[in-house]
């Protein structure tokens, strides 16, 4: 028999990260020597402390409950660990009922979507921007309103430039610093407006914080939560996917408001099992030594950076160097007018290489494409030699 899906699947887009794997096997079947620099996903090992510890909590016999569901035993070590690290950090205080162990940010925020929204209600994604926004919305049958990010505006929110039907109707709102994919970074001054707009207009403000680690040139990422008043209106999607390494390992943290966190808690209780309790202790570990961890991470993406933003300029583009995440947000040569798809297409056809179209982020990604930072220096300049023989 043939089941026909949900109307809420027909609603989604094809999920663009799951269609560019699909494009590059089908041409590694065909034996195209592939250049992937598409996907962030950190090529580096998760830090010794921190296998050593995953290591240590799953053998330990002396805990009866290591391979229990992490919802029934959960580990106290990691929410504390959370909130230990937000007070060295940012100097922010959480109390226990502001944070929630999480599995990574994707799950979270598609839970947080069903947590607070009913049908018909409205969320607030960027774009371009993280597709899982618009994904948490469509499952609980709300609607997107999807708010510019512009070059000329540093890729900031313009919150005067959301109608104000949108804004009566909206219940969430979501920001995304430092920025897939426009490498974006926002000071406290933004944080503060996106607070107070959360306030007047009784909106949830969902930061998510998934890049706040990957900093370079001594930057330091601020975090929502040190606005005064953050807690009343806004929670924080924080990840030890980019930071730490840690992209397998599904584990994370929601803290802030906290009626918000008890209900996404709620949605959790019923629909997974929490994470594996050796998962938490290791997580807990990473954070405790974070000052030591992600240095010696930041230390080698940034000179693949240095290295991307060399040769492109060398070549004649105009690509900004960022102060933070794990990307590159490039301009697609002139001759493509502005179509990141046209200029994609043509570079996997003619070279092998798989770059990301900005235009999979939304229709304000178009005109530019994005470079991962997550793939080795040998693999990145065969990529970009490739890339400036198909611009010449």
């Amino acid at each position: 028999m043939d089941f026909q899906p949900a109307e809420r699947l027909r609603k989604l887009p094809p999920y663009p990260f799951a269609d560019l794997r699909r494009k590059k096997a089908e041409a590694r079947k065909k034996g195209v020597k592939v250049i992937a620099i598409d996907i962030g996903d950190p090529d580096m090992p998760t830090p010794d402390p921190v296998i050593d510890e995953l290591c240590r909590a799953v053998r330990d016999e002396g805990d009866p409950n290591r391979h229990r569901y992490g919802c029934d035993v959960p580990v106290a070590d990691f929410p504390q660990a959370v909130r230990d690290f937000y007070q060295r950090r940012w100097g922010v205080a959480l109390r226990e009922d502001q944070v929630v162990t999480t599995s990574g940010s994707k799950d979270a925020i598609a839970q947080m979507g069903m947590a607070l929204l009913n049908p018909g209600d409205v969320g607030i994604a960027p774009t371009p921007g993280y597709p899982t926004y618009n994904i948490a919305h469509v499952f609980a049958s709300a609607v997107t309103y999807y708010a510019p990010l512009l070059r000329q505006n540093g890729f900031l929110v313009d919150f005067d430039a959301i109608p104000l039907e949108v804004r009566r109707q909206a219940k969430i709102l979501w920001l995304n610093y430092p920025n897939n994919p426009t490498t974006a970074t926002a000071d406290l001054e933004f944080f503060k407006r996106a607070v107070e707009f959360g306030r007047k207009h009784d909106i949830l403000i969902a930061h998510d914080s998934a890049y706040s680690e990957n900093v370079y040139d001594g930057y330091r990422s601020p975090s929502i939560l040190q606005v005064d008043g953050a807690e009343d209106v806004a929670v924080e999607f924080f990840s030890l996917s980019k930071g730490f390494n840690m992209t397998g390992w599904r584990v994370g943290a929601v803290a802030g408001n906290a009626s918000a966190v008890k209900a996404l808690a709620s949605v959790k209780d019923n629909v997974d099992n929490g994470t594996l309790r050796a998962v938490q202790f290791a997580a807990a570990k990473a954070l405790n030594a974070a000052d030591e961890l992600t240095p010696k991470i930041n230390a080698v993406y940034q000179k693949r950076r240095d290295m991307v933003v060399e040769a492109l300029r060398k070549n004649g583009w105009s690509v900004d160097k960022p102060k933070a995440t794990i990307y590159i947000w490039a301009p697609v040569p002139e001759r493509y007018k502005g179509s990141s798809g046209a200029f994609a297409a043509e570079l996997f056809e003619k070279t092998g290489v798989s770059v990301t179209p900005g235009l999979v982020y939304g229709q304000w990604g178009e005109g530019f494409y994005r470079i991962s930072l997550t793939y080795s220096e040998e693999t990145l300049r065969e990529a970009l030699d490739r890339i400036m023989e198909l611009r010449a």
